[in-house]
């Protein structure tokens, strides 16, 4: 049987979590879709002291249907979310960070709106944010400023998760981000194809266990790399 969704879990540094998390994915999966997969990213800094990749290789003897992708990294989120998508098989593929912020409860909620709605893209948006204010501060501004050089895009979260496409839909992205600005550059190439988009509401949480990955001064690569991907859309 063909693989009805793929979802891919983004596990950097979320350790004994994973299980949890895992878990979770994979009882809503059994009783929502008629064939699934879980594709589990544990890519590494080298000489650190993360237990995450352990963990990840060691699930898929323990659970059915998952996928380990344990590399050392040539890159950020980015490069870990396209190591991850190039072995997602599934008629849809679904990212999600793994660290308890999104509720998996989401997926479910993207893939049953994709489908019923016949739609090649659908992500979520937070309504709720539990996190830090500047961390809120950081995407309100973010937000407000790709909606200033890519307007009438119909989004209004552009790095919520999870993020899900048809599998036709993924193949014809380019994608090419190693950094946070991965999630911007699949909603830029979505607009340009002409995607048929949709968005659910969401609950951000807050992560208890570490600090955030994004900094402050993540707001200006953000910003630069916006300008750059306007600017390259202006001249093709």
């Amino acid at each position: 049987m063909d693989t009805e969704i793929s979802v891919v879990i983004l596990c950097y540094r979320a350790g004994q979590r994973v299980y949890n998390f895992v878990d979770r994915v994979i009882r809503l999966l059994e009783s929502s879709a008629p064939s699934w997969e879980v594709v589990l990213v544990g890519n590494y800094l080298e000489n650190s002291n993360d237990e995450t990749p352990y963990i990840v290789k060691k699930i898929p003897s323990m659970r059915k249907n998952v996928k380990a992708v344990v590399l050392p990294k040539q890159g950020m989120m980015g490069w870990d979310a396209r190591s991850g998508l190039r072995e997602a098989a599934g008629r849809f593929i679904c990212l999600i960070d793994g660290d308890e912020q999104m509720p998996p409860e989401d997926i479910i909620r993207v893939y049953k709106k994709i489908k019923e709605e016949n739609l090649d893209f659908v992500k979520t948006y937070r309504v709720k944010r539990n996190d830090n204010i500047m961390r809120r501060i950081t995407s309100c501004v973010y937000n407000f400023i790709f909606r200033v050089l890519f307007p009438r895009i119909g989004l209004n979260d552009i790095n919520s998760k999870p993020k899900i496409f048809t599998k036709e839909a993924y193949g014809r992205l380019h994608l090419i981000s190693d950094d946070w600005f991965l999630d911007a550059e699949m909603v830029i190439q979505a607009r340009k194809a002409k995607f048929k988009m949709g968005e659910v509401p969401t609950e951000f949480f807050r992560c208890e266990y570490r600090k955030s990955f994004v900094k402050f001064q993540t707001i200006f690569e953000f910003i630069k790399n916006l300008f750059f991907a306007r600017t390259r859309e202006y001249f093709k």
